[in-house]
């Protein structure tokens, strides 16, 4: 199992940038697919963003390509989201999820994939 903190969310103006971090303990981090949710109020969780284990392959919700960038460092156990030009309709809590083992990649956009999760961090754009 993996433990999930993500943090680097706040207020923020629309037009503006955020990186969201997400640092991951145990010995697996390197070896698993990571990904980025987000659920604003009264809406389901949705699909951002993943990372394949090595960081060659990323994908991305076809609504948030060319804004959104995930990226990680096997190093530090930390995968990151680089939110840029931020809309008021991206406001909503985020999380990153971890899996573990062999994964089909589009598989990655199912919540139900993901064997571990953070808490979440909170971002709001302002109109």
């Amino acid at each position: 199992q993996v433990q999930l903190v993500e943090s680097g969310g706040g207020l923020v103006q629309a037009g503006g940038s955020l990186r969201l971090s997400c640092a991951a303990s145990g010995r697996t981090f390197s070896s698993c697919a990571m990904g980025w949710f987000r659920q604003a109020p009264g809406k389901e969780r949705e699909f951002v963003a993943a990372i394949s284990w090595s960081g060659a392959m990323t994908y991305y919700a076809d609504s948030l390509k060319g804004r959104f960038t995930i990226s990680r460092d096997n190093a530090k156990n930390t995968v990151y989201l680089q939110m840029n030009s931020l809309k008021p309709e991206d406001t909503a809590v985020y999380y990153c999820a971890a899996k573990t083992g062999t994964v089909y990649a589009g598989d990655l956009v199912h919540t139900r994939t993901y064997n571990s999760w953070g808490q979440g961090t909170q971002v709001t754009v302002s109109s």
